[in-house]
């Protein structure tokens, strides 16, 4: 048998708030252990198994109600004890988690994994309260509390016929998922910000600095726009720039 020192969940509270849950792991380490049937009505099991259910259940109890049940040495009257004290828990967790199930709603989330949280919270409250819920309850609420803005998408998954709630939510974060993935394409690179091709980027940065060249050497040269062109597009001889000589009529 495992070693019970190594087995651990969460010790009940005095107050109760987790006793719904304590019941749940205590079954589950009692069965594991072989030791299911001492707390059951009428069982026949030998003392040292009593005494080793009787181990692990006070292992997994706040330090106050050991002292109080300090006396039981039988595991089935300790679970019954516990069970009369505790149990009224359900009538406390049942209408709560019935409103929040009432008030669920997809659109109300800001992600899928989220909502999906929530939902299995809920469920598992409602089903350790005794309320059955099935997975056609849950695709049922997921289709009808889509937001408004998404009616067709609504309707294209209605038109899929998922049987489980499982399946609908894996295509919903999938969907989810690559939707996150458009948007940041879309903020790293934005519609038309698109860059010129390569061979065109090249042509206009030769032609910018071919036209810098020409303009900083006309002005460097200072006379260019004194100039006047002959008929073969090339410019006279600088004589046409001296003065005449008013003595002789000579240039």
């Amino acid at each position: 048998m495992t070693n019970l020192a190594k087995i651990k969940f969460a010790a009940l509270d005095i107050s109760g708030k987790n006793y719904l849950s304590w019941i749940l792991d205590a079954e589950i380490h009692l069965d594991a252990n072989g030791l299911g049937n001492i707390i059951k009505e009428g069982n026949a099991e030998s003392a040292q198994n009593k005494a080793k259910a009787m181990i692990l259940l006070r292992r997994h109890l706040h330090e106050g109600l050991k002292v109080e049940y300090l006396t039981v040495k039988d595991p089935l009257i300790l679970w019954n004890n516990l069970k009369e004290r505790y149990d009224h828990q359900k009538t406390v967790i049942l209408p709560k988690a019935r409103y929040d199930w009432l008030h669920l709603r997809l659109q109300d989330f800001k992600s899928v994994s989220e909502y999906n949280s929530a939902m299995f919270r809920i469920t598992s409250q409602l089903k350790l309260c005794g309320q059955k819920i099935t997975d056609e309850d849950m695709l049922e609420k997921t289709y009808s509390t889509f937001h408004a803005n998404n009616v067709v998408l609504q309707t294209q998954y209605r038109e899929k016929g998922f049987k489980k709630y499982s399946e609908l939510i894996s295509c919903l974060l999938v969907a989810e998922q690559n939707n996150e993935l458009l948007m940041k394409n879309h903020e790293y690179r934005p519609t038309g910000s698109a860059p010129f091709p390569e061979v065109n980027a090249t042509f206009y940065s030769e032609r910018g600095k071919s036209h810098t060249h020409n303009r900083g050497h006309g002005r460097g040269r200072g006379h260019t726009h004194g100039r006047r062109r002959g008929r073969g597009g090339h410019f006279k001889n600088n004589y046409s720039h001296k003065k005449w000589n008013n003595k002789d009529g000579k240039r």
